[in-house]
């Protein structure tokens, strides 16, 4: 199945227009509709709660953002290394770090609704689904052999190299 070619200067206008657009709307939303709704938020919490209570869940909701995003990015991480260490591409374990740091912004954003989206992308079943999402959209290219040098792959190498310090001989010649 071929992905479908972008042949003409005419359709990358239209494409570069359309993502304007859209950071255009990204921008609206996040910088003018987005702290009226978390303002609003606050208003109607705080009247259900307290004034306290609200400003303790804000903080708390930092900090957790904080603690989550300290524990789930060192998972992320080792995640990484497996797969470098198997041989394949860690696209879902990159994607997994970019939105647990969202999530983890997201959660020290002082605000409620910020706040769900963050504990939302937290969730692995979300992740994996927004994962899946954006794998039907992708092409994979495979480029082969990334080694550079001169030198042909011919299995292990069998030279340790060790410092001065770390050497030591066990009774041994």
């Amino acid at each position: 199945m071929n992905a479908p070619a972008i042949c003409s200067r005419y359709r990358l206008t239209e494409i570069y227009a359309t993502l304007e657009t859209m950071l255009r709307l990204l921008f609206a939303f996040f910088f003018l509709l987005l702290p009226l709704a978390e303002i609003a938020c606050f208003i109607l919490v705080g009247r259900r709660i307290g004034l306290m209570p609200t400003l303790g869940l804000v903080v708390l909701s930092g900090v957790a953002g904080i603690v989550l995003m300290r524990i789930q990015g060192f998972g992320v991480l080792a995640r990484i290394r497996q797969s470098g260490r198997q041989g394949r591409a860690p696209g879902k374990e990159l994607l997994d770090a970019a939105m647990i740091l969202i999530a983890g912004i997201l959660f020290i954003i002082p605000g409620f609704l910020t706040d769900i989206v963050g504990l939302a992308l937290f969730l692995p079943p979300v992740r994996t689904f927004l994962w899946n999402r954006l794998v039907r959209n992708m092409v994979v290219v495979d480029i082969g052999n990334m080694q550079g040098g001169t030198r042909p792959q011919t299995g292990p190498d069998r030279t340790i190299d060790l410092d001065r310090d770390d050497f030591h001989r066990d009774g041994r010649p």
